[in-house]
């Protein structure tokens, strides 16, 4: 698995999202899941006339 660096910001706007004793990956997993959501919602939301 790739390794990054996340400036002090970033970090602190993912503490504020962390729910009880959720981890980095988690959070990050979720916030994945939600983006390719919203993605396919648009993508779709498009086809119908």
């Amino acid at each position: 698995m790739p390794q990054i660096t996340l400036d002090e910001e970033t970090v602190s706007r993912l503490d504020s999202l962390r729910v009880e004793d959720e981890d980095y990956d988690e959070i990050i997993t979720e916030l994945i899941n939600i983006y390719e959501a919203e993605e396919m919602t648009l993508f779709h939301g498009g086809d119908e006339i």
